[in-house]
């Protein structure tokens, strides 16, 4: 998928004002033969946001990319990219977009900067213009040092640093994004966050499929879960969260004595007294959290430390689709 959006000459900067929502669908279906893959979904991802679409294994996550970027006709509905019909203005989608898969698709055989020379040459940026590209993008990714050396001696880090990098030579106004960290080990995954993030902060949007929980959550704006062809739940990381019981104040004491008069003035705790800890149930907002240490006061109990805990995304997905988050993947 690395090389959709690396060949217009315009890359998305013709002189269609960018509307406030990147890309829009509604009722999007896709099936094959008796088996129903996207059950009429609708999609709206505001420019410069980071949009992250998780599912389990089959939901229906690649169908929608694959639509989004041209890639695959839809039996029913309606979708714009970057303003443009994905059925009728194929040639201007792809312009405005580029797409990165969870498999780097550089060219061993060359250098990073010949990599990047060649995308240049392709979108027909030649002489300064080319050069003048190739070395922002070296210097950005910190690509520099290795620019002489070929790709097949990149660390796995380096080599989706320099896969995005050719992805931008475009200038694309909208990048899609699959699993982009996967196999990166935890310090190229932090790298790549960052330059999500850099990406955001220059106006571009980013539609990303990722196995990582964790990395919906560092980076998104907006979460949709994808189940078995439909949209189960979308909202901030926090207001899924918002969704699954399980809040709770964790309060620790010094002595069984402290727990056991908290925990008969604080109604529906559980104690737990090997720890010396008290869960409190509650979403843990500062009204709910003042009400509580007002009562422990009221009856002089001292606390030694509080802390709130909130279900994670693992929980949210678990809840909403009935499936491990193990089971995430770009299918």
């Amino acid at each position: 998928m690395s090389g959709l959006g690396r060949g217009g000459v315009s890359a998305g900067r013709d002189s269609k004002a960018m509307t406030s929502s990147a890309i829009v669908a509604s009722g999007l279906r896709k099936a094959y033969g008796d088996r129903i893959v996207l059950d009429g979904i609708d999609l709206d991802v505001p420019a410069a946001t980071v949009f992250s679409l998780l599912g389990p294994n089959g939901a229906g996550k690649t169908t929608t990319v694959n639509i989004l970027t041209t890639l695959l006709r839809p039996d029913g509905g309606t979708a714009r990219v970057a303003g443009h019909d994905i059925g009728g203005e194929t040639r201007a989608v792809r312009a405005a977009i580029g797409v990165t898969g969870q498999f780097a698709s550089v060219d061993d055989l060359l250098t990073g900067a010949e990599n990047l020379r060649l995308m240049a040459d392709l979108q027909h940026l030649g002489g300064r213009a080319g050069k003048r590209v190739v070395d922002e993008l070296l210097a950005r990714f910190d690509l520099g040092e290795a620019a002489g050396k070929r790709a097949s001696t990149y660390s796995g880090g380096m080599r989706r640093k320099l896969d995005l990098a050719m992805t931008l030579v475009g200038r694309p106004r909208i990048i899609f994004l699959d699993e982009p960290t996967t196999g990166l080990d935890p310090r190229s995954r932090r790298t790549m966050w960052d330059i999500v993030r850099e990406l955001v902060a220059d106006g571009m949007t980013i539609f990303l499929t990722t196995q990582y929980l964790e990395e919906a959550d560092q980076l998104a704006d907006r979460i949709a879960v994808l189940d078995q062809g439909r949209l189960v739940a979308e909202g901030t990381a926090a207001e899924l969260k918002r969704q699954v019981p399980g809040s709770h104040v964790r309060l620790r004491f010094a002595d069984a004595g402290r727990l056991d008069s908290a925990a008969r003035v604080l109604a529906g705790s559980t104690p737990d007294r090997d720890g010396l800890v008290l869960r409190v149930p509650g979403d843990g907002d500062v009204r709910s959290l003042r009400f509580l240490l007002d009562r422990l006061d009221e009856y002089s109990i001292d606390v030694e430390e509080f802390s709130v805990h909130t279900p994670d995304l693992d929980d949210v997905f678990l809840a909403l689709t009935g499936h491990s988050s193990t089971e995430v993947t770009s299918a």
